[in-house]
């Protein structure tokens, strides 16, 4: 081995090293000349190996930078733990997230959990086999107890880093988190519709994951302020099996329970999301109720479903690919040693034809 690979590859454990420290600016040619007593041929033959390899890029005037790639490609692809990869809203974000990492050299590993704490163990143990530096972890069943704290400890053992995505763990709170403004969204939906004259909302939430709680507190706050209240016996909680129930088979039983049980005297409702939202106006619909002109009907994130419903439904959106780029962002940023916060995405509203005023 000629003397600059060694040089090289010195280095490269010396960028490692110091990107678990914050530290992604390499000493100049000088210094490495002093520290590692060789030419400055060397050192610059070193450092032509090193960014060929991409392993770090130079800034005209301010010398060299670690790209937080490793000169091992499995090291560059980054796992994410995600409920799925084709329903919903997912495809979207994983197209975003990967459309960034790309042309920066990574690479995304896709593991579905189907809000399963027993799938999530699963993959969870096999990363420990050969620890990633970053996995990025949609939560499951984040409102209750992780059974998988344990796992956790020793990713972050083995330096593992972790970022979560759209909600995290109470024992994990310090972990970085990308997540939605759920309290803020919760208050504008619901500002707009005693906007529109609504007094008595309902609200069909969901109870394991930590955002319907986050999204029934704004809520609560707005109709708070306003002098009304979101009863009990007007807001549902459904749970990932009933997701996973209607996914699978188009069971309704629960929004239909919903409809019959707790909408009574309602003018309004805010739902999870458009995909409860979408067949909770199929259950309305049958039961014969008119959408906006009985009952309007407003929810968190837009969809194809918000378009494709019978009544186009008003949502909360984000910006167009603006949680995919966070995230990757974010990776990005860790790699490289940055200092990374968490951040929460915030909502606009969409206007569309499912809430109206109020027909008194």
């Amino acid at each position: 081995m000629n003397k600059y690979e060694s040089l090289a590859r010195l280095l490269t454990e010396q960028i490692s090293h110091n990107l678990k420290k914050g530290i992604s600016r390499l000493p100049t040619e000088a210094e490495l000349c002093r520290q590692h007593h060789v030419s400055r041929q060397t050192v610059r033959s070193a450092l032509a190996l090193l960014h060929a390899q991409g392993i770090i890029t130079s800034r005209q005037g301010s010398g060299s930078y670690a790209t937080g790639l490793s000169d091992d490609a499995g090291r560059n692809i980054i796992p994410i733990l995600i409920y799925s990869q084709q329903e919903y809203l997912y495809p979207s974000l994983l197209s975003d997230i990967l459309t960034e990492l790309a042309p920066n050299g990574y690479r995304l590993k896709v593991c579905t959990t189907r809000n399963s704490t027993c799938a999530e163990r699963e993959h969870l143990l096999t990363l420990l086999d050969d620890p990633p530096r970053i996995v990025v972890v949609e939560g499951c069943r984040s409102a209750l107890p992780n059974p998988n704290l344990d796992l956790y400890a020793q990713l972050r053992q083995r330096h593992t880093a972790l970022l979560f995505l759209h909600s995290q763990y109470a024992a994990l709170s310090d972990a970085v988190c990308i997540k939605d403004d759920n309290y803020y969204g919760g208050y504008l939906l619901a500002e707009h519709l005693t906007a529109f004259g609504h007094t008595r909302i309902a609200a069909l939430l969901k109870i394991d994951d930590i955002q319907g709680h986050e999204r029934y507190e704004g809520i609560s706050a707005c109709l708070r302020d306003q002098g009304l209240f979101l009863k009990d016996e007007n807001t549902g909680w459904f749970t990932s099996l009933d997701i996973e129930a209607l996914e699978l088979r188009q069971d309704t039983r629960f929004l239909t329970h919903f409809l019959q049980n707790c909408l009574r005297d309602c003018s309004a409702v805010i739902c999870h999301n458009d995909e409860i939202a979408y067949w909770l106006i199929q259950e309305t619909i049958h039961a014969g109720i008119q959408v906006p002109q009985k009952l309007s009907v407003v929810c968190f994130e837009s969809s194809y479903l918000s378009e494709l419903s019978p009544v186009r439904i008003t949502a909360l959106a984000h910006q167009p690919h603006e949680t995919g780029r966070s995230v990757a962002s974010c990776i990005i940023q860790i790699l490289k040693g940055i200092p990374a916060v968490s951040q929460e995405i915030p909502w606009q509203l969409i206007r569309r034809e499912s809430s109206a005023p109020r027909q008194f």
